[in-house]
């Protein structure tokens, strides 16, 4: 439980409050519905509440008359950082970071797991990674905790950094700078500066993780602070941690790992060539720690992944892959490669719009559908106005069976029309798509 003091809050904050008796609140939240005497209530813009709980922090041009203690901020949600970060601050122990335009949440699930030799691990939740997560992750560190993985994403620059004040890593993982949020920051050149943040507010005597089959390494290294420890990890180039021989089958992969001139075998239980590039990244943060590498592979044996990350479901002589959580370029493409090389059978793709992609969406989604036909897919079914393009660009790579839909309804339709006894269903959209919606309907 986060107990502060009403003194400390004010410290912390800044604020200006309407007592100075000695009060001790007994936790901290910005959920109404979870408000309870002895709690602080951070009322974050468009929240409501009762004025019941034993204090409130909220605005500046709050007016309301309520009992308890009433602190006054200019902004609330800085505020919630900020005691994030004191939080924080009480805990000496390894505090991993992880960004990258994708594979985030698996890489964040897989570090979670290694990291669980040293004991209990604090981490992001789902995928709770904005400018409220990350303080509510950092507030759910206690005395039991031997490290923290905390999941970072980013709409802007600037918010890494931001955020990377209160966080405090240790260790920073930047898996990869992709076309994710073109459409925000302009360019392929602000995206790696906006991730490079991260590895920016790394110390020295700490560890920056980069992927160095990723072509804006490089830049992010220049970047990094003397005294900064780099590993770099790799499928395809040189690199200090590398994975070869790589063999994926129909529930896990496996590869054997090559580090300082000696080969380990691991094995993980998810599926696909881009998660040996996560757990590779999960390796470097357990070398940084001191684990050996049996401990990585027990730990790997315990993974919990986060839902909707090519979640594997089977049912009625179905599989049906969900990768619905979020789609960028590179992400479908490595789903499309990833079933096609592993399932037998019929092959069914089920893809949606992939947003914030700007004036590279429509070649980016014919892109994809040239690459659902190389990859030899039986049926194509396309959801939204972008997926549109998809469907095209199958067709003009010389795809037959292929259908575009407006609605999810419609959507799954059309897949109980075509579906057989045997057949593989793979889902990837973004996740504002809710392809997960369409899974629930057949």
């Amino acid at each position: 439980m986060n107990k502060f003091s009403l003194k400390e809050i004010v410290k912390v904050t800044g604020a200006d409050t309407n007592t100075n008796d000695e009060i001790i609140f007994q936790g901290i939240t910005t959920d109404s519905r979870k408000i309870s005497p002895g709690v602080l209530f951070v009322a974050l813009k468009g929240e409501t509440f009762d004025g019941e709980n034993f204090g409130v922090l909220v605005g500046k041009n709050f007016s309301a008359e309520i009992p308890g203690a009433i602190l006054k901020v200019a902004d609330t949600l800085e505020a919630y950082q900020k005691i994030g970060g004191y939080w924080r601050d009480r805990f000496d122990i390894p505090v991993v970071a992880v960004t990258g335009s994708s594979g985030k949440t698996t890489t964040k699930d897989l570090t979670a797991a290694v990291l669980t030799a040293l004991g209990k691990i604090q981490k992001t939740s789902a995928n709770f990674n904005n400018e409220i997560g990350v303080p509510l992750t950092l507030l759910g560190i206690n005395d039991e905790h031997k490290a923290a993985v905390v999941e970072i994403g980013m709409r802007g620059l600037g918010q890494i950094e931001a955020l990377a004040k209160f966080v405090k890593p240790t260790i920073a993982i930047i898996t990869n700078v992709n076309e994710t949020h073109i459409e925000l920051l302009g360019s392929m050149e602000n995206i790696a500066k906006a991730k490079g943040e991260l590895a920016e507010a790394i110390k020295p005597g700490g560890t920056v993780i980069l992927n160095a089959d990723n072509s804006y390494t490089e830049d992010i290294k220049k970047v990094v602070a003397p005294g900064v420890n780099i590993l770099t990890f790799a499928v395809e180039n040189p690199a200090d941690i590398k994975a070869e021989n790589i063999s994926a089958h129909q529930t896990s992969t496996d590869f054997d790992l090559l580090y300082r001139g000696k080969k380990y075998h691991m094995d993980l239980p998810v599926i696909g060539r881009h998660n040996v590039l996560n757990a590779l990244s999960a390796v470097a943060v357990g070398i940084s720690c001191g684990i050996s590498f049996d401990e990585m592979q027990r730990g790997f044996s315990t993974l919990v992944t986060t839902k909707m990350r090519f979640e594997v479901i089977r049912r009625d002589n179905l599989v049906i892959v969900n990768d619905a959580y979020n789609a960028s370029p590179a992400s479908m493409c490595a789903s499309i490669k990833t079933v096609s090389e592993i399932y037998d059978g019929r092959k069914i793709a089920v893809l949606g719009d992939m947003l914030e992609l700007g004036n590279i969406a429509e070649k980016s989604h014919r892109e994809v559908g040239k690459e659902v036909f190389e990859n030899n897919f039986d049926v194509l079914i396309t959801y939204g106005e972008l997926g549109k393009f998809i469907a095209a660009g199958a067709k003009d790579a010389g795809m037959e069976k292929v259908f575009t839909t407006d609605t999810r309804e419609e959507t799954a339709k059309k897949i109980l029309a075509v579906i057989k006894d045997g057949d593989t269903i793979l889902f990837k959209a973004s996740h504002g798509m809710h392809l997960e919606k369409v899974i629930e309907m057949i």
